[in-house]
């Protein structure tokens, strides 16, 4: 499916990457964000034509069910497979929407209430191919089977899997995939990788099984909720894999941490949703840079210890965490735009979807005109990060 002519006009085109940058490993990193995940839409868009194909792609909520259309599919058919997805969930602009979209611009009030009267018929009716209300919906402190335990069903999605994704594509390994998930009895984070699971429909949803809006999804006679509730970004899987390689990996954040004091009790909604969400991805990135920097100190430091002490229990226990591996880690954070509120992961209208889209395809654009975001860092820790808010120049 083309891209539509209106938004084309919006889009920034990105130059071509002839030769696969210096690193071992290319890794797409998923954020969790419900109807702002067709940003992520945008930005594999860029990146595929950029000729930047990932070799791992890690998710958690909506980031699993973008990594699943991209892992799922071959490289030439991954931005079809997505626009497909995203076209089928959010509902078509109507001839009222299109006139109304005229007078959004000038009139921001008009757009926050459009946004939340659309956001409400998502809340009413779902998101088709996605998800439907349960009807009865369940009665609270009435017992009900746990995987009908919530107000909307998933069946929907389950469908749309199964038509868009190859699970036999994704269970051959040649691109590694991962999606995270929270045990419902145990409490604890899972990852779901076909480097170790036959993935399957029902993994992908389990990572956005957020309760109570959806059930639990039952694997193998468990029962696991949206991984979002423990941490609502896979970065850290991928940074810990093993073997370890040179990585660049793209981390695409729904969420930004920083922003400004709300003034309104909608902005004070949204903002800690943002925090919430957020993952405190700068806190782990800048975590992971003084590990690397560790490991890096050890690993030059084994290689002037005598033979004697290199053989020791002592050396080959740091030998185990050294390496010299390079890591550039490629921030691409969303920002909402004010008059989207609290509402923004919900509201799953054709026309704030093609917003999110464009705005995806733009930053990751601008993001790979920088040339350093592509060539191995030299620093001493090994680690380069890169955010274009902060570290833009255009």
């Amino acid at each position: 499916m083309a891209v539509p002519d209106h938004l084309r006009s919006n889009m920034r085109k990105t130059h071509r990457v002839v030769l696969r940058p210096p690193f071992e490993r290319i890794a797409l990193v998923l954020q969790g964000g419900g109807a702002l995940g067709s940003y992520q839409a945008g930005v594999y868009q860029a990146l595929a034509e950029a000729n930047l194909h990932p070799d791992w792609v890690a998710g958690i909520s909506i980031g699993a069910i973008n990594a699943a259309l991209v892992a799922g599919n071959p490289p030439d058919k991954r931005v079809e497979r997505l626009r497909e997805f995203w076209e089928t969930v959010s509902a078509a602009p109507s001839a009222v929407f299109t006139h109304i979209r005229s007078v959004e611009i000038k009139q921001e009030w008009i757009h926050t209430w459009l946004n939340q009267l659309r956001a409400l018929g998502n809340l009413f009716w779902g998101a088709p191919g996605f998800f439907k209300p349960r009807y009865p919906p369940p009665v609270p402190l009435v017992p009900e089977d746990v995987v009908s335990l919530s107000y909307y069903d998933v069946a929907p999605l389950k469908a749309t899997l199964e038509r868009l994704v190859d699970f036999d594509l994704i269970n051959t390994g040649i691109t590694r995939f991962s999606v995270g998930t929270v045990n419902v009895k145990t409490g604890n984070f899972i990852y779901f990788d076909n480097s170790t699971h036959d993935i399957c429909p029902e993994h992908v949803m389990a990572s956005g099984s957020l309760p109570p809006g959806f059930p639990a999804t039952e694997i193998q006679g468990e029962y696991y909720w949206d991984g979002g509730l423990v941490s609502n970004t896979p970065l850290q899987w991928v940074l810990a894999g093993q073997p370890r390689k040179d990585t660049l990996a793209f981390q695409i954040d729904l969420w930004n941490a920083r922003g400004r004091v709300p003034r309104t009790l909608v902005e004070s909604e949204m903002r800690q949703k943002e925090i919430r969400f957020s993952s405190r991805t700068r806190a782990a990135t800048d975590d992971f840079k003084k590990t690397q920097l560790l490991r890096r100190a050890t690993h030059h430091l084994l290689q002037r210890l005598p033979d004697e002490l290199r053989q020791s229990p002592e050396a080959n226990l740091l030998a185990s965490e050294a390496d010299e591996k390079v890591y550039n880690i490629i921030n691409l954070i969303y920002h909402s735009r004010s008059y989207e509120g609290a509402s923004s992961d919900y509201e799953f209208s054709r026309g704030t979807m093609e917003e999110h889209w464009e705005s995806g395809y733009n930053d990751a654009v601008r993001t790979l005109r920088h040339p350093e975001v592509l060539q191995r860092p030299e620093n001493h820790d090994g680690v380069f990060t890169f955010d274009l808010a902060r570290d833009g120049r255009e």
